[in-house]
């Protein structure tokens, strides 16, 4: 039953998505009354779909360097010869969270010019930490033993963290990713006040022009965005887990 709601509900979401990047007319009736002195209730001055697929860039090339660099940290500073530099990365990643995005666009402006580069700098830090916190935890929670047994077999270190550490630790590593993930599709909405393409835009010509209808519609498409790509990643988390055995089915 309950994985049968939960399939219903990803059909919903998945519908609702597709309807507000494509058929979004469809929904007028309901965003009419959001509008003021006859506005237009459905954002026509630049293809949703293309800003979607925009935003959607901006976020997977910053994650994918946040994850790179990340669990790279996570696995040095977990290592006895870089235990020392746990502080000082520590305090990197924690920076990087709590460094206003706005803050490193207007940083970042005058160095890259307008565009995507500024975004991605600021989507870039943004995800360090989640993925930075969950790798050290994922390897730090891999039982003694089990290493024990891992040098027993006759494992060098690198034999040991490729084959026993990091398997061990992938469901907190992609937890972290997942959750940078989420953050990221929220945060770079910000990247359209600097040109970047992404869905930001269709909010920002809300506020612009009053128009809680505009609003609606970039805020309703980025949520479910995320919402649905935190549920896939899950998704992939589980079956990947589970054909390690690190999970049952």
């Amino acid at each position: 039953m309950k994985l049968l709601t939960a399939n219903l509900f990803r059909v919903a979401a998945l519908a609702l998505l597709l309807i507000l990047l494509f058929r979004t007319e469809w929904l007028s009736f309901l965003l009419t009354p959001l509008t003021k002195n006859n506005a237009p209730a459905v954002y026509t001055q630049s293809s949703l779909p293309l800003l979607a697929l925009g935003h959607l860039q901006l976020v997977l090339i910053s994650i994918v360097g946040s994850a790179v660099v990340a669990i790279l940290g996570g696995v040095f500073v977990t290592r006895r010869s870089g235990a020392d530099f746990l502080p000082l990365s520590r305090a990197i990643a924690n920076a990087g969270q709590t460094f206003p995005p706005v803050a490193v666009l207007a940083l970042a402006v005058p160095a890259m010019g307008f565009g995507a580069g500024p975004t991605l700098v600021a989507l870039f830090l943004y995800g360090l930490l989640p993925i930075f916190e969950n790798t050290i935890s994922g390897l730090r929670q891999v039982s003694p033993a089990v290493l024990d047994a891992a040098d027993g077999m006759g494992m060098n270190p690198t034999q040991r963290l490729f084959q026993v550490e990091l398997p061990l630790a992938l469901p907190l590593i992609i937890e972290g990713v997942k959750v940078a993930t989420v953050i990221n599709i929220g945060t770079a909405t910000i990247g359209s006040t600097v040109a970047a393409k992404a869905l930001g835009e269709v909010i920002i010509a809300g506020l612009i022009s009053d128009n809680t209808a505009f609003i609606l519609q970039g805020g309703l498409i980025v949520g479910l965005m995320a919402l649905l790509i935190y549920d896939a990643v899950g998704l992939v988390e589980s079956a990947m887990t589970r054909r390690m055995g690190l999970r049952t089915a």
